[in-house]
This record gives structure tokens, sequence and C-alpha cells, in this order.
């Protein structure tokens, strides 16, 4: 498969040869639903507690005679039904975590790149370098790509140049490749990737066995 690389003015300048299992695979809907869901829970801190009647201060004393009043019988002011009281069934510290394989990670991650470039939504660039970490610099980019939504940056390693002039942009999160994800990818309209971040996702995530030192390994058998 052949992809379109442009450059910051926004002009063509070369077309690359990119690996048909990392771009091109096929979709799994029901697989990146599965995903991004536990992404999403392992996200959740589940600190959250409410107290029970034993737990709330005070109440120790009977608030009335238990008969002769006419009243509803009541042992304590700390009750469910009392107001101040204890709280009936509320939550209490647990974890959400969810266990996904790596491999279902990948296979999904692989799933929602391909579809972003189905769709047209997957930009490759040449290159990205700033002298300085000017915001302006990057909107005027994006303006030029006709980035109009949230887009995601993809680069071959966490550059602080641009993470610098790329963090007070609205809807934009930068992202190194050895990084991705389904969620990221979803969460985003556009992604945008240097060339340099294209040929390390395809030497991470590339191939039945996506540890590249396995795939060194046995190009050297």
């Amino acid at each position: 498969m052949k992809l379109t690389v442009q450059n910051i003015q926004g002009n063509t300048v070369r077309r690359i040869t990119v690996r048909d299992d990392v771009f091109d695979a096929p979709v799994n809907k029901a697989l990146v639903h599965q995903v991004t869901v536990g992404q999403l829970a392992n996200l959740r801190q589940g600190t959250a507690e409410t107290k029970t009647r034993s737990n709330v201060a005070g109440g120790g004393r009977k608030p009335r005679p238990q008969k002769g009043t006419g009243a509803a019988r009541a042992g304590s002011i700390r009750a469910p039904n009392w107001r101040g009281g204890g709280v009936v069934f509320g939550p209490h510290p647990r974890s959400y975590r969810q266990r996904t394989p790596k491999r279902m990670r990948r296979l999904a991650m692989l799933s929602v790149l391909s579809d972003k470039l189905r769709d047209g939504e997957l930009i490759v660039l040449d290159s990205l370098e700033l002298d300085q970490p000017r915001t302006a610099e990057i909107a005027q980019i994006l303006g030029i790509l006709d980035v109009t939504s949230s887009a995601l940056l993809v680069l071959d390693g966490a550059d602080p140049v641009v993470l610098a002039a790329s963090r007070n942009i609205q809807n934009l999160k930068t992202l190194p490749a050895s990084l991705l994800n389904a969620l990221d990818l979803v969460n985003h309209r556009k992604v945008i990737m240097t060339v340099e971040a294209l040929r390390k996702a395809e030497e991470i995530w590339g191939g039945s066995r996506h540890n590249p030192h396995h795939r060194r390994a046995d190009s050297a058998a």
C-alpha cells in the first residue's frame, strides 16, 4: 500500500510504501468497543465512598419513646430514613480494572488506524520540526492541513518543543508512536503522523509478533 506524504505547507512531496498489516487491517467493531471500554474502566479511580449508619457520628440515644407518641418506632437518628443518616447501598472503594490482553489491544488499535486511513482522516507529514515552541506555528500548520476538528498528533518520540507548542491548542493531543492506542484514535477525528512516527509504528506493531527484538532475531537467523 502507498500513502501520500505532505509537507507543512500542504504540498504533496512524495509517496511511500507502508505495511498492509498495519494500515490495511480489517475493522472489528466489537473488538474496538471491548478494548476502549476496558481502557476507560482502567482510568476510573474507584475512590468514591459513602458512610453507612455505623460510620455516621452521633445517634447513640433513642430519639423518642418506643410507644405513646403515635410516631413510628425509631432507634437512632442516624438510620437511613433520617436526615443526616447513613446511606444504603452507597458506593465504596473498589477497582474497576479490566484485563485486556496485549494482542487484543494491538488488533483494536490497528483496526481503528486502518479505518482512519480508509476514511481519509490520516495525514502523513514529511517532518515536523520547530525552532521555538510557538503555538501560532502549530495552529498555522493545522489550518493549512484543513484540520478543523479534534486531532491526534503522533511523533516518533517525545519532542519537547512540539509538545510545548501544541499543549495550548484545544482538541489537539500529542502522542509518541510507542504509546499509540485505540482509545486516543477513537476520541480524535484526524490523525497526523510524521514519516518517522509511521515507521516507528510499523516497527512496533507490524507483523504477527510485534516485538521488534523478536523480528531482528528471526532476520539474523
